[in-house]
């Protein structure tokens, strides 16, 4: 049984940027919770196995074409989902990108595929789903952000303001939606590996430097999301709206460098 906090039995959950990754194992977590999914990807035909999934779990789910960097693309998208779905309960605002290069070869265009990707993109997907949630004076909207919206990294300039932004722009859709019942909260992961930076993994050294520099040396398996995506999304957290709920093995405090520091 699922403890009444934690049922998302009856709601429906959108998920952007479902094709793989992250994405989707919130959308598994938020499922095997309750919930019926709306999923996303720029080619619908790339949802096709993960519906397939969900639906053997007893779930519903729709996959919809979007491409967060075309506007058309995002008004198309909400007039599909107003049209096939009676109510979006949830918003898990996942879709992003990374350039990863020194900060001096960084191009004008590397700098807007990020930006228009992981933050222009959700501050416009979410004002289009929050119309509807605004109607119904109630929403749970989940900005995926990162320890980069806290921390920064070398080679990760375009990738830290968008995140860092995301942070901010979390707090400002709080204060502007809370009296519609909406709660806007920040998921931001730690080092996490995925489709997308893998290859860093095939870095001996850089792995030995990254698990120095989390206290509980070791990267993030993706089930450690589960649990907070979750309490983003249901009842438990209620009276959360505005935070960032880090989910990093504690990279984000920087004790282990101080210490390493104080040791040379």
């Amino acid at each position: 049984m699922i403890n009444p906090l934690f049922d998302l039995t009856g709601q429906t959950a959108l998920v952007t940027g479902a094709s793989r990754g992250l994405g989707q194992y919130f959308g598994r977590a938020l499922a095997n919770a309750g919930a019926d999914l709306i999923v996303t990807s720029r080619r619908i035909s790339d949802l096709t196995g993960f519906v397939a999934e969900i639906e053997a779990l007893g779930r519903k789910a729709l996959p919809l074409e979007l491409d967060v960097r075309d506007q058309a693309s995002i008004v198309r998208f909400g007039e599909a989902v107003e049209a096939q779905c009676e109510q979006v309960h949830i918003l898990v605002n996942n879709a992003g990108c990374n350039v990863r290069k020194p900060a001096l070869d960084v191009s004008w265009d590397d700098w807007n595929l990020v930006l228009d990707t992981n933050l222009r993109g959700a501050f416009f997907v979410a004002q289009q789903i929050a119309r509807g949630m605004v109607r119904h004076q109630y929403g749970r909207i989940i900005n995926i952000g990162s320890v980069t919206s806290v921390a920064g990294f070398a080679g990760l300039g375009p990738y830290c303001a968008s995140r860092g932004g995301i942070k901010q722009l979390t707090m400002s859709l709080a204060d502007d939606w809370g009296k519609f019942g909406i709660t806007v909260n920040c998921l931001a992961p730690g080092w996490f590996k995925t489709e997308q930076n893998k290859v860093l993994y095939e870095d001996k050294e850089w792995v030995e430097y990254l698990m120095d520099r989390i206290p509980l040396k070791r990267h993030g398996e993706p089930h450690d999301l589960d649990g907070a995506v979750v309490f983003l999304a249901s009842e438990s957290s209620r009276y959360v709206t505005g935070q960032t709920l880090l989910v990093d093995g504690g990279v984000s405090t920087g004790a282990t460098r101080a210490t390493t520091r104080a040791k040379a």
